[in-house]
């Protein structure tokens, strides 16, 4: 029973957490001003890593398409079209969300729970400040209106990892890969990533924050709700995306 009754709780707290945080900021312009600095924090500081995993990965899907896709059969475009498809519907989306789960949650838990142990969320309650709306919002806010731009940035960053593959190496020529970007294009297939990745920015940053501002204890608990909130949040963006697909793919 104790398996069943602590994620329930947790379940709880978290709603009950949330509801603090969407409320009215008492100072809309500090408020404005925090959902800059995150914005900075969260998201432009991601836009480098986003850009480098991106291109390689999209290098090296090219590379193992083109030498496991050696059927004559197939068209020579699939290794393009296949290259596409797993960039735009699944790596640009899921896949970052997953990376960023790792290096935007575990930053949000981190800092978050230390305000928590040095006592700098007590301090502001005890001011009579919403400390939820106060440091929760402006981070989910930055979360969820900036991952959309980031996984833009990963789709183009991808499509050119493959493109420099053709352009550097013999493996496949340049005018095929294009071919097979093009081949049955979907333009829905783009705004549905980017779409999924407005679910994935507020359960990365809230889960995130949950983990962080529930922290009892020391610096210890710090690390432990930083690994928490990485693998929750983690698991509840896979779970996210097989039912965003069976909703609106199916």
């Amino acid at each position: 029973m104790k398996f069943i009754k602590k994620p329930l709780a947790d379940f709880g707290d978290y709603v009950m957490l949330m509801g603090r945080t969407f409320t009215r900021p008492d100072r809309l312009r500090e408020s404005f001003r925090c959902y800059l600095d995150e914005l900075y924090k969260l998201g432009v500081s991601s836009i480098l890593i986003v850009i480098v995993i991106s291109i390689f990965i999209g290098a090296l899907i090219t590379i193992q398409m083109q030498l496991n896709i050696m059927s004559p059969s197939l068209p020579r475009y699939t290794v393009g079209y296949s290259v596409r498809e797993i960039v735009l519907l699944e790596f640009s989306s899921s896949i970052m969300a997953l990376i960023l789960a790792g290096k935007v949650g575990s930053n949000i838990a981190s800092e978050i729970g230390t305000m928590r142990v040095s006592e700098q969320i007590d301090a502001m309650e005890v001011m009579g400040i919403n400390s939820a709306n106060y440091i929760i919002l402006p981070k989910i806010a930055a979360m969820v209106s900036y991952i959309p731009f980031l996984s833009a940035f990963s789709m183009i960053t991808g499509l050119g990892g493959a493109y420099f593959v053709a352009l550097f190496t013999d493996i496949m020529p340049m005018s095929t890969l294009t071919h097979g970007f093009q081949a049955y294009f979907k333009e829905h297939y783009i705004w549905y990533a980017l779409f999924k990745t407005l679910f994935f920015g507020f359960i990365i940053s809230s889960v995130s924050s949950y983990y962080g501002y529930s922290v009892k204890g020391g610096s210890r608990e710090v690390g432990r709700a930083s690994t928490n909130a990485v693998v929750v949040s983690s698991v509840l963006v896979l779970i996210t995306d097989v039912l965003l697909t069976q909703i609106i793919m199916g």
